[in-house]
């Protein structure tokens, strides 16, 4: 009786949630607390099931669940509320994924580290992409595989067991004290994870990182695809959509915007190719340079997520260490790679270094030809052996139009990947799907990286592929135009604060090609100690930005996107995309993104506002 009514309230939710649910990658930071990510949304969901209402006003009233998408949203927030109550266990213990496979890794990942027995039970056959020895060798996580008939003849394990099942009611369960995790697995919409017992309620933070960092949670789209199956309005199908002529369409529009005629990849989100390219790599070395050291090299103030999982990785294997790479403000980004470059040469070891260009905050470029050459050079080991060459890893999300791999390109002799979020300028804003390609001397690299995309089982989803063919084609206007906004918003601040530091590229920067959407804004300040000018400068950071998104809200949004279609995106990124970065290298500045098409003169009247305050 309960569950018939509250599927019926979520049939009522599914006819007047909002828009945006379905269709917003980001959301406001205004109305999100990281702290309490998904369960504030779901208390004052829950809130509203009490009381049976499911107005669309109630429903568009609800704080944020996630900041992104890749992390969670209301739908995936829903249908894991949903299964919890179908099954009488939390709400935390219920975890969607976009990935049939990463839910078992998440699993692996955290017993290896503890040093704990698992065992892979499964009905049935094997997803195809579930690959063991490359599982045990590259990941170097460890387990039994056994094959049963029924859940019911599993027995007890001195360790963790995980039941897979294949099926296409992902969200029907049938508990068993002797398993602590339940997959359920469908090909075309992803997997649900059900975290079974008392005592394994240590593994759901964990398990929630995992999906944060090396996948996505299931598209909205596909939850709402399981939701209405769960109410019996349709049924999830396999049926293909225009899959590979889109997706045709986006591998030949990368081609084109990055002037690069090899193969791209593509997948379910920028650090889903990210986790791609590394244990790709990892997997070529280990193949290639048998028993030698694996040295990430990664700036310590780049976006979170690529530093925590370039860490992550290293922490899970022995001969893979991190190393940090100071890029901007103070340091240059070619002597920071000729130190470190030397560094590992003499160690003999083998060099992945992972780089923005422009850098992030600090919108900065580097010389490139000094940057060529610093990768180029042939370096010797200790014993005067030629030393492996570097892998240059480059994050093009700020500029992706920029050709950097094509030949007689500045990095077409220099083993380069490039690779985008595609929630930025690739999408619009319309999906988190991303990509990566690389110059004609990663071939082999590529052909590892591909493997274990399949692998994770990350690569783009149909209507992803379907997204970025509507929207890549018109990628290079786009950033033309937003180029431009920025540029006179830019020149604007300069004339009514000249006091004000901004982070921009210059205009000779922009004529080779570099013209980005981002700036960041180093506010002035006032006090006696540099503490007192700290605190004034964060403050005066928040008034800017709630001045900005209260008398502009339907362009200003407190959020850390850009490339979108529209509007303008304020951040710090020392409280947003530096989340997990060392205190010590956090930037406590504003970060402005400005898209094609807003209302600059607005903006500029709103900011002439916030000057006459200070």
């Amino acid at each position: 009786m309960e569950d018939n009514k509250m599927l019926n309230y979520i049939t009522d939710v599914l006819e007047n949630m909002p828009n945006d649910w379905l269709s917003l990658t980001t959301h406001r930071l205004d109305i999100y607390d990281e702290k309490l990510a998904k369960t504030q949304f779901l208390e004052q969901f829950e809130n509203l099931y009490k009381n049976n209402n499911s107005e669309a006003s109630a429903l568009i009233a609800l704080p944020t669940a996630f900041d992104y998408i890749r992390l969670g949203h209301p739908l995936s927030c829903m249908l894991e509320w949903v299964i919890a109550r179908l099954n009488n266990i939390k709400t935390d213990n219920v975890i969607s994924f976009s990935s049939t496979t990463i839910p078992v890794l998440a699993v692996l990942r955290k017993n290896l580290l503890a040093n704990k027995n698992t065992q892979i039970i499964y009905t049935g056959e094997l997803p195809d992409f579930f690959d063991a020895k490359v599982l045990r060798n590259v990941y170097g996580y460890k387990f039994e595989l056994k094959h049963v008939e029924n859940v019911e003849d599993i027995s007890t394990f001195d360790g963790s067991t995980i039941y897979i099942l294949q099926q296409d009611d992902i969200s029907n369960f049938n508990l068993t004290p002797n398993v602590d995790f339940f997959i359920n697995l469908h090909s075309h919409i992803g997997s649900v994870l059900l975290v079974n017992g008392e005592q394994n309620k240590n593994y759901v933070s964990e398990i929630q990182h995992v999906r944060r960092r090396e996948t996505i949670a299931m598209t909205p789209d596909n939850c709402l695809a399981e939701l209405k199956n769960l109410i019996k309005q349709s049924s999830v199908d396999n049926q293909k959509s225009n899959v590979e002529t889109n997706k045709t369409l986006v591998l030949n529009s990368i081609r084109e915007i990055t002037g690069s005629n090899t193969k791209p990849l593509v997948a379910s989100s920028g650090l889903s190719i990210q986790y791609a390219i590394l244990m790709g790599l990892i997997d070529h070395a280990q193949e290639n340079h048998k028993g030698k050291a694996i040295k990430i090299i990664v700036p310590p103030n780049c976006y979170g997520g690529t530093n925590d999982q370039a860490r992550r990785v290293a922490a899970c294997l022995d001969n893979v260490e991190v190393m940090d790479l100071p890029v901007d403000g103070d340091h240059d980004m070619v002597q920071s790679i000729d130190i470190v470059l030397n560094q590992i040469a003499s160690e003999d070891a083998i060099p992945y270094i992972i780089a923005e260009i422009p850098t992030n905050p600090r919108v900065e470029v580097p010389d490139l030809i000094q940057l060529k050459n610093t990768l180029s050079a042939e370096r010797k080991t200790a014993t005067g052996n030629i030393a492996i060459d570097p892998v240059f890893i480059l994050d093009q999300t700020f500029c992706p139009n920029v050709y950097f791999l094509g030949e007689g390109e500045i990095l077409s002799t220099v083993r380069t990947i490039s690779f985008a979020s595609g929630s930025k300028f690739p999408s619009g804003g319309k999906c988190t799907a991303g990509y990566c390609i690389g110059n004609t001397k990663t071939d082999a690299l590529m052909e590892k990286i591909e493997l274990h995309l399949g692998l994770c089982d990350n690569e783009a989803t149909d209507l992803q592929y379907e997204i970025l063919a509507k929207q890549l084609p018109s990628m290079k206007q786009r950033i033309n135009d937003a180029y431009k906004n920025t540029r006179e918003f830019v020149n604007f601040i300069n004339e009514s604060l000249p006091t004000a530091k901004i982070n921009f590229v210059s205009e000779e920067l922009a004529k080779q090609g570099f013209t980005p959407s981002v700036f960041s804004l180093d506010l002035p300040t006032k006090g006696n100690t540099a503490e007192e000018k700290e605190t004034y400068k964060r403050a005066l950071n928040h008034k800017l930005i709630n001045l900005m998104i209260t008398k502009i809200p339907n362009e200003s949004k407190y959020c850390v996107s850009y490339g979108q279609l529209k509007g303008c995106y304020w951040t710090i990124p020392a409280t947003s995309t530096q989340g997990t970065t060392k205190e010590g290298d956090k930037d406590y500045i504003a970060r402005v993104a400005l898209s094609p098409n807003l209302d600059l003169e607005l903006h500029k009247k709103v900011f002439l506002d916030f000057v006459e305050t200070i």
